[in-house]
């Protein structure tokens, strides 16, 4: 079954994959089909940040599953898409969120 750290990473990978807008509707930007400002695509992408600033504090984690779950390479890529800004209030609570929860947490 997995330690508990793996157990917890697993849990929280799962929560933040229900609504992660990079699967299916950042390819669409991509693609053309939509624009990074469509209402949808935001009202998703505001969902996700509170999401997975909500599964980053998953009991159990230890700063080795935080760092397997860092919202860095994700926030990017949004952001390169200008789907999000670098700015932006949600972006910067996440990795304000991100930056206390991972010093806070037990080495193992």
């Amino acid at each position: 079954m997995g330690t508990p750290d793996e157990q917890a990473v697993q849990r929280a990978i799962t929560v933040i994959s229900q609504s992660d807008p990079l699967i299916k509707l950042l390819q669409q930007v991509r693609l053309g089909r939509m624009k990074p400002t469509d209402t949808g695509l935001r009202a998703v992408t505001e969902s996700w940040l509170g999401t997975y600033e909500k599964a980053l504090a998953t009991d159990g984690l230890t700063q080795s599953g935080l760092q397997r779950l860092n919202p860095a390479p994700r926030l990017a890529v949004l952001i390169e898409t200008e789907v999000l800004t670098d700015d932006h209030s949600g972006v910067t609570a996440l990795r304000a969120a991100y930056d206390e929860l991972l010093a806070r947490a037990p080495a193992e």
